[in-house]
């Protein structure tokens, strides 16, 4: 006989054998088998899909169309005056500069695309190895490194500055 919570209760295998028919035994054996069959469902239905550490992201193509020219009517003003303006010379191959593309290189993990030229600016996003972004602007030194303002091509939303220790000229894709 034994005590729970001062109440005496005897389990005996006449009480065990009484209730362990073999209707009782399939029937929780169902129950099982469709509550692990709903978790499974559950699961695979409502969990967001997770990328493994080496899987690289999805790519997505938007194709956006080019500029149209629209005409303008005559004015009578004369065009302005040009002025002189810095001319920049063009970059030599594999040189890193503002309109080259680059991509990102032996991160392992991603390179964090910062809001500010430093370690201590925001993380905006990560950029992964093999992805290419277009050089708008630097460098500016700071924090012992390179940074570089760089956008990805197809979308310009994601932009940010990244070390140029990670980054590898490539050609125009």
């Amino acid at each position: 006989m034994r005590r729970c919570g001062g109440y005496a209760f005897a389990v005996t295998m006449d009480k065990l054998r009484r209730y362990a028919t073999p209707g009782v035994i399939v029937g929780a054996l169902g129950v099982g088998v469709i509550l692990l069959a709903l978790g499974a469902a559950a699961l695979f239905f409502w969990m967001p899909p997770m990328l493994a550490a080496n899987e690289p992201a999805e790519l997505a193509l938007t194709i956006i169309p080019g500029l149209t020219s629209t005409p303008q009517p005559p004015t009578s003003t004369p065009p302005p005056a040009s002025t002189p303006t810095a001319t920049i010379s063009p970059l030599l191959p594999g040189e890193m500069g503002v309109g080259s593309y680059v991509q990102v290189v032996n991160t392992g993990v991603g390179l964090n695309i910062r809001s500010a030229p430093s370690t201590s600016g925001d993380v905006e996003f990560l950029g992964y190895d093999s992805e290419v972004f277009i050089v708008r602007d630097g460098p500016v030194e700071a924090d012992g490194f390179t940074w570089w303002y760089l956008v990805t091509p197809v979308d310009e939303t994601r932009a940010g500055w990244a070390a140029a220790s990670y980054l590898e000229v490539v050609a125009n894709p």
